[in-house]
């Protein structure tokens, strides 16, 4: 590059502005009565994600030691938040339910009593799906499931879930009546009001909290 080419005697820049532009003028603190300057932002809380206080250090310490976003949520609503929260509070469905696909499959479902549908025993295959099933893989695959002991029918626990149980002194099983009965129970006998103001059994109750919580969200209580 020769930079002592006539091209850059013709190229023109804007005049220097000062390095630091007057900053804006400051806003006062939000507090009633204060008239410090509101240097520290802080939320304003659920329902006004984006909106906030400007407060001076002294209130942004006292608001922020009392600031509980929950307030005023029952602890149903509070879980389902949560249970939300895993998936950044986006709309989910089951896999592989597709409703326009089902739709159309249940269309084409054989309704004419006396279609074999591919099951061991022969039976008649009114409902069944129109698949092309040559070694009957689908037909015996429904079979077992149709005669499968009940116990097999329910569903297997995740270590998570079977670790709340272990933590709530449950075994796997249960129902939701014992899961909230032994939960109950539980936060009654560790409570600091049941204990005298004690809270050295705080941390114990900390996990029967976390425990149940884990429960109520996967929909076993």
């Amino acid at each position: 590059m020769n930079l002592n080419s006539s091209i850059f005697d013709r190229i023109r820049v804007r005049p220097r502005v000062a390095e630091e532009a007057p900053s804006a003028q400051a806003v006062a603190c939000d507090h009633a009565g204060c008239a410090a300057k509101g240097t520290f932002r802080a939320p304003k809380g659920r329902g006004r994600e984006k909106e906030y206080w400007n407060f001076c250090l002294e209130h942004v310490r006292a608001y922020n030691q009392s600031y509980n976003y929950f307030d005023g949520m029952s602890d149903n609503d509070v879980a389902a938040y949560q249970k939300d929260a895993a998936v950044g509070h986006r709309p989910t469905w089951a896999m592989g339910v597709n409703p326009s696909a089902r739709e159309t499959c249940r269309t084409r479902r054989q309704t004419k009593p006396g279609e074999a549908d591919g099951y061991p025993d022969g039976t008649a295959g009114a409902g069944a799906w129109e698949v092309d099933d040559s070694l009957g893989l689908f037909g015996a695959r429904t079979y077992q499931a149709r005669h499968a002991p009940a116990e097999d029918a329910q569903p297997r626990l995740s270590g998570t879930a079977l670790k709340a149980l272990d933590q709530l002194g449950l075994d796997a099983g249960v129902d939701a009546a014992t899961i909230k009965a032994r939960y109950k129970l539980l936060v009654k006998r560790f409570h600091p009001d049941a204990n005298g103001g004690d809270r050295s059994f705080e941390e114990r109750l900390q996990e029967i909290l976390q425990a149940y919580n884990t429960l109520k969200a996967i929909g076993l209580c």
